[in-house]
């Protein structure tokens, strides 16, 4: 049985090395080691896995840090491991010490895909029912914006002019997710 071990990270700005270190740790020296990096969103390209895909054959032996590294989402998750199943291919995950060679694994494993769908679709019912109330109660759907229209409006102002995402951020007290977000409507406002 040949052993193959696929790793992952969502954003360039990590490293797969506690990934690697686990699976050295859970006694798996793998022949190959596949891995790809900032493939965060569900349906982007991920070459690591394509090739691990294509080296992988009927009988070899799949090591993983943790089930949720074989995708971006309960369906991708739950598609790959059916996928590998099919083609004679045993995965092993460290995290959950689940081993689909056995019966109990296979079961833990549909288990695991189930649980985290409910929790995906929880979380769903929950934003739907935080939104329903607050429009109930007259406010808006989402949580009203941190900063004033003024305070928008000095932050595009500033970042069009160089200021650093970092230093608004810091000085307006928000993300820099946020940053980009209040930069992004003020175009589209400009467009439309």
């Amino acid at each position: 049985m040949r052993t193959a071990a696929y790793v992952r990270v969502s954003t360039a700005n990590q490293t797969v090395e506690q990934q690697r270190d686990q699976i050295r740790a859970a006694g798996y020296k793998p022949a190959c080691v596949f891995k790809d990096n900032a493939s965060g969103a569900a349906g982007s390209p991920r070459p690591g896995w394509d090739a691990c895909l294509g080296w992988l054959q009927p009988g070899d032996r799949l090591v993983v840090a943790a089930v949720d590294r074989l995708g971006r989402s309960v369906h991708e998750v739950t598609s790959a491991l059916h996928s590998l199943s099919e083609r004679g291919v045993v995965v092993h995950s460290v995290r959950e010490n689940v081993d689909t060679s056995t019966a109990m694994g296979k079961v833990m494993i549909g288990m695991l895909a189930s649980v985290a769908a409910l929790e995906l679709e929880l979380g769903r019912e929950r934003r739907a029912a935080s939104r329903s109330a607050r429009v109930a109660r007259g406010l808006p759907a989402t949580c009203p914006p941190k900063l004033s229209a003024d305070q928008q409006a000095e932050l595009v102002k500033l970042y069009h002019g160089g200021t650093s995402v970092s230093d608004l951020a810091e000085r307006f007290e928000v993300s820099r997710r946020s940053v980009f977000r209040y930069v992004r409507q003020a175009k589209q406002r400009l467009v439309a």
